[in-house]
């Protein structure tokens, strides 16, 4: 039996050209159907990451604000060492956070740590200032556009009184430290963010009861979710000794469990529960304007990753009573010196736990050697804790 040649579909009596003919056909279908998939999910990716942008607000005013003062901040002294400044606002704005108590026009700080991120991404340094620290404040711009006169006032009054930038210059003024980036988040955010990582896992040593918290909890291993885990981090003066300094403390050993749950794979490597994370955190963020992008955010914490979580660690600057007021604070000296040389020069930080309120162990011990005696200064240790710990152990 002959084959009839059929014009343009090939020479060849066994049909080779038109299977090649038809090939060439399945791989266009196929490549458009490729790139059909990749536009559509490029765009939906992109969607995303536009939301998800597009829910940080850059701090515009800061920005300007600390340009205007650049000449008097502090140089950054190590390369790639970062230092952010994570400011936890008080702010009555907003159907949601008005439960928290009338809207007075003015929000303070009602939480600040400052955290050193090292050159080499191998370890963390997050350090609270205490919202009753009297410091010397410099002159701010009010948000009404007038300026204040330098004082010396509760650390907290920065914030109230010229926003982020005016408590950006403050922490630098205490420390010498240049702040690189700072991060504020309200009280609505925080809940957002605990509740996304379906709730954070804590250990009370004792039951809790308390009613201005409006929380209730049993003792020993708890979840909180969002609402339950802002009154656990704010109560002060139902919980422990009622004491500023433990509220810290709490709020430290939270945010290391939360560090925990947020780098566990259930969170990090399933999209259905990292969006919500993502989203969540996004909403609730004001930032430097180089942080407020994604990227901004990715290039910051992309290294943070491979930090063990031994050298994840928390402490409070060494502080005691003030001298002229016990319901105020005033550093505690040399120490705190040491505490912001240590970080200005990205020099590792020792902590341990359950040591003295002052932050610092001392700072020499007795030489093991025969005849004079020999001081060796070896490196200060602080009170604190790192994000390993078990406060249940």
């Amino acid at each position: 039996m002959g084959y009839r040649v059929v014009p343009g579909a090939g020479a060849s009596a066994s049909g080779r050209g038109l299977l090649r003919r038809r090939r060439r056909r399945w791989v266009r279908i196929t490549a458009f159907g490729v790139t059909a998939l990749l536009v559509a999910a490029g765009g939906i990716g992109w969607a995303v990451y536009a939301k998800l942008s597009g829910n940080i607000t850059p701090d515009e005013a800061a920005a300007a604000e600390l340009a205007r003062y650049d000449r008097e901040r502090p140089t950054s002294l190590v390369k790639d060492a970062r230092n952010i400044l994570l400011i936890g606002s008080d702010s009555r704005e907003g159907s949601d956070n008005a439960r928290y108590g009338r809207d007075s026009g003015t929000e303070r700080s009602d939480t600040t740590i400052l955290l050193h991120l090292s050159a080499g991404r191998d370890n963390a340094t997050a350090v609270s200032i205490p919202r009753d620290l009297m410091v010397n404040l410099p002159g701010c711009r009010r948000p009404d556009g007038s300026r204040s006169a330098p004082r010396f006032a509760l650390f907290n009054q920065a914030f109230q009184l010229g926003g982020s930038a005016c408590t950006i210059r403050t922490v630098e003024k205490l420390t010498d430290i240049r702040v690189d980036h700072h991060v504020v988040v309200d009280f609505h955010g925080f809940k957002e963010m605990v509740d996304a990582v379906d709730g954070v896992e804590v250990c009370l040593r004792q039951p809790i009861d308390d009613r201005a918290a409006k929380l209730r909890l049993p003792a020993g291993r708890v979840t909180l979710n969002g609402e339950q885990a802002l009154g656990y981090v704010r109560a002060r003066k139902t919980l422990g000794d009622g004491s500023d300094t433990e509220r810290m403390e709490r709020q430290q050993r939270f945010l290391g469990a939360l560090v925990n749950k947020v780098r566990s794979n259930d969170v990090l490597l399933n999209p259905a529960k990292l969006y919500p994370v993502l989203d969540a955190a996004t909403s609730s963020l004001t930032t430097d304007p180089e942080l407020a992008s994604l990227r901004g955010l990715y290039a910051l914490v992309r290294g943070l990753r491979d930090i063990p979580m031994e050298q994840v660690q928390f402490l409070t600057v060494p502080r005691e009573s003030y001298a002229y007021d016990a319901n105020r604070d005033q550093l505690v000296e040399p120490a705190a010196k040491r505490l912001f040389e240590r970080l200005r020069t990205d020099t590792p930080v020792v902590v341990k736990g359950n040591g003295p309120r002052d932050g610092s162990y001392g700072d020499s011990y007795p030489g093991a050697f025969r005849g004079p005696a020999v001081t060796v200064s070896p490196p200060p240790t602080f009170r604190g804790n790192t994000a390993a710990e078990d406060t249940c152990e």
